[in-house]
């Protein structure tokens, strides 16, 4: 299938041998398997600086530049001057690869550790990312990015090849974690284990080619226009479809390296999976202290922060045909049913054509429209998804800061009870935030005749 979003390979040595012969097929083939941006990266001064060269040559290739520890010996302090004088060239976008390899210990440790401090001091100094390599040395890895405070400028660990645990630490000091074609590789559960911990809004692709073929290509010559075979990996793991993970790693790329084309423009009508998602008002009767638009208005790749609240047929215009998709939500980045007028009309004109219309909610509606408003929504609306959140008001308004204070928690109950005995499917959730009793708010969803549903809580998002 061809993809509306382009994918891109954050780690190719296209300087290796390899690739000598047949370079502009290379990047022609990844091209034309979507992949339109290719970040090349230096694992010592000649391969940085034949790093830029190919950027130079290729408009699809960038070039980061960096000293591999293989070669820490390198980073002494004419090294690391002719590194800083190389990240003033045009497209070159981060420093890398640096970081630890215990696993071949072609060079002396201690070397590697002072290479790795040094160049987390230059792109500290040159406010560049770092992309970072760890064989075997997680704790030591861990401890240099702190004591060298790495964070102010954030980076990529790439070829992730830690645990959960590992991976949690790195997302802490604001890193991206990059996943290779060795997803795919059959025993490694571990490693898909360790990407389903992992935020989408977090993760990026590579290929690390000429090395790591995905496992049909296995013992062949890995090349950019396979990373597609990680993509469609990650997507099933994730269980999103090829295309989210297409724009939510670009749009992690381009956040991160300022490579590549992310689409950014405010979206009313966006398509997660093979469902609608109708973005209809940024206002909400909670501040949930979960919620991440306080600090990121994008959702799965897409741009929710509106200029305004779009009126009925500004809503339908951005829907077009929605008879191909499996349901059309009114979620977006705020409180729907503050809208109801505008959802009762577009519910309708979506009936009409057919399709199933579900509507996320916190539950609040009645409160907001001094009324009981589920008989409104009957015939118009097939399942309500309501954030319960909560087994009692006092932890109820401690997350969700409800603007209705101590009547929202009973409302929210109400609204659900009612639901329960009009609407086809009522499915109240809950986030796991750290130390709430999931069980207790399972048992009242039941009690209040909904399905429940645990949503993953996401503390490093």
């Amino acid at each position: 299938m061809s993809l509306q979003s382009p994918l891109i390979d954050t780690h190719a040595h296209l300087d290796n041998r390899p690739f000598a012969e047949d370079l502009d097929q290379v990047v022609a083939r990844a091209r034309d398997n979507g992949v339109r941006t290719i970040l090349t990266v230096g694992c010592d001064l000649a391969s940085s600086r034949q790093s830029i060269a190919l950027a130079q040559r290729f408009e699809a290739v960038y070039a980061a530049v960096g000293i591999h520890p293989h070669d820490a010996l390198q980073a002494d302090d004419a090294g690391v001057k002719e590194l800083r004088e190389m990240l003033g060239a045009p497209k070159v976008v981060a420093v890398g690869e640096t970081g630890l390899d215990y696993y071949r210990d072609r060079a002396p440790r201690d070397a590697q550790r002072l290479a790795f401090r040094r160049q987390i001091r230059l792109a500290r100094e040159a406010a560049r990312p770092l992309i970072v390599h760890d064989r075997d040395a997680h704790e030591d890895i861990l401890a240099i990015l702190r004591e060298e405070r790495a964070s102010e400028v954030g980076g990529v660990i790439h070829c992730f090849s830690g645990d959960v645990a590992m991976a949690r630490a790195c997302l802490e000091m604001g890193f991206y974690i990059s996943f290779p074609a060795t997803l795919t590789y059959p025993k490694n559960e571990e490693l898909r284990e360790v990407a389903r911990s992992v935020p989408m809004e977090r993760l990026l692709l590579e290929t690390d080619c000429p090395y790591l073929a995905p496992q049909p290509l296995r013992g062949k010559r890995n090349e950019p226009a396979y990373v597609r075979m990680t993509a469609e990996k990650v997507a099933e793991i994730k269980g999103l479809s090829l295309e989210d993970v297409a724009r939510i790693t670009t749009l992690n790329a381009h956040t991160l390296f300022g490579i590549g084309q992310a689409e950014q423009s405010t979206r009313i009508a966006y398509a997660i999976r093979n469902s609608l998602y109708l973005n209809i008002t940024n206002r909400c009767t909670n501040a949930c202290s979960f919620c991440a638009k306080f600090s990121d208005f994008t959702v799965k790749g897409h741009r929710l922060k509106l200029d305004h609240e779009p009126d009925a047929a500004e809503v339908i215009a951005a829907i077009g045909d929605p008879r191909s998709y499996d349901e059309v939500v009114f979620c977006g980045y705020g409180e729907p049913l503050l809208r109801l007028a505008l959802i009762k009309e577009v519910a309708a004109w979506l009936k009409q054509r057919g399709c199933k219309v579900r509507i996320n909610t916190d539950g609040q509606a009645n409160l907001v429209h001094g009324r009981n408003i589920v008989p409104e929504l009957v015939g118009l609306v097939d399942c309500l998804s309501v954030s319960l959140n909560a087994a009692d008001a006092a932890t109820y308004q401690r997350l969700c800061r409800s603007q209705f204070g101590e009547k929202a928690f009973e409302g929210v109950m109400a609204f659900i009870r009612e639901a329960a005995r009009a609407i086809p499917e009522v499915v109240a959730s809950a986030v796991t935030v750290p130390g709430l009793d999931i069980e207790a708010c399972r048992r009242l969803a039941e009690d209040l005749g909904a399905t429940f549903r645990a949503r993953e809580y996401n503390e490093v998002g």
